[in-house]
């Protein structure tokens, strides 16, 4: 069999991490072509990142993302209230193998949904099933599925995800129905998976927000236990960098 049989075979297999490796050794002198065990542990080597690259660029489409952020990207400083211990331990993913929840909260404009979107990019990296819902499109998709009969299905569908980015917790009034929700959401994955939660409000305001004493003290009973705290603090990112851009 020669090459270009070898070349085609690969790719109608869908091996297209061997096939771009093999046809770049092929494209080397031949004093330079890895040869035996090495050429076959190189093919081997390039598939298997090829089809971690594609999970990854999957896992990354599904989670749709607000901000295309990436942990290299986040500011850590005493002014902002975040150190890069504490970056780091998060970037490490313990805190997902564990089911532990990530509570962000600041003003607004001070990176709150860009730290959770580096985090939630780290967890597909990572090879963690994310998904993004700000509040007023958890409130879109549990209102649409309850009026097409799909609410079953949706709730399933975040429980499958190990990861969770709820943003702007606070902003939007919640209903008997958004409480019951995330109630349901938060049982399915306590102890765990984990969700990652940011808020303009502090935590202390939460049981207020949810305005419902005792379904209040079950979600943030679930919600806040074992959870890592982050307030950020600082100037609104936004302005700083409208006045970089003028």
């Amino acid at each position: 069999m020669n090459t270009a049989q070898t070349l085609q075979q690969m790719q109608s297999l869908r091996l297209q991490g061997m096939f771009q490796a093999y046809q770049t050794q092929l494209d080397l002198p031949m004093n330079q072509q890895l040869e035996g065990h090495d050429m076959i542990a190189h093919l081997v080597q390039s598939e298997e990142q090829n089809r971690l690259n594609e999970k990854t660029a999957y896992y990354l489409k599904l989670a749709k993302l607000r901000l295309p952020a990436t942990i290299e990207q986040i500011d850590c400083s005493p002014r902002r209230n975040l150190s890069k211990q504490q970056l780091a331990l998060l970037s490490e993913g313990r805190y997902l193998q564990q089911g532990e929840n990530v509570l962000i909260t600041g003003a607004t404009g001070c990176g709150k949904s860009h730290l959770a979107c580096a985090l939630g990019h780290q967890a597909c990296l990572q090879g963690y099933k994310t998904t993004y819902l700000n509040m007023n499109r958890l409130i879109e998709k549990v209102t649409l599925s309850k009026l097409d009969g799909s609410y079953i299905k949706l709730l399933n569908h975040l429980e499958r995800q190990t990861l969770i980015v709820l943003d702007d917790f606070g902003l939007t009034p919640m209903t008997q129905e958004i409480r019951l929700t995330l109630l349901q959401l938060l049982e399915d994955r306590y102890g765990k998976k984990s969700i990652i939660v940011t808020s303009q409000l502090p935590v202390s305001k939460w049981h207020e927000y949810i305005n419902d004493p005792t379904l209040a003290d079950a979600i943030l009973d679930r919600m806040t236990a074992n959870a890592h705290r982050i307030e950020l603090k600082g100037d609104s990112m936004r302005r700083k960098k409208a006045s970089e851009n003028q």
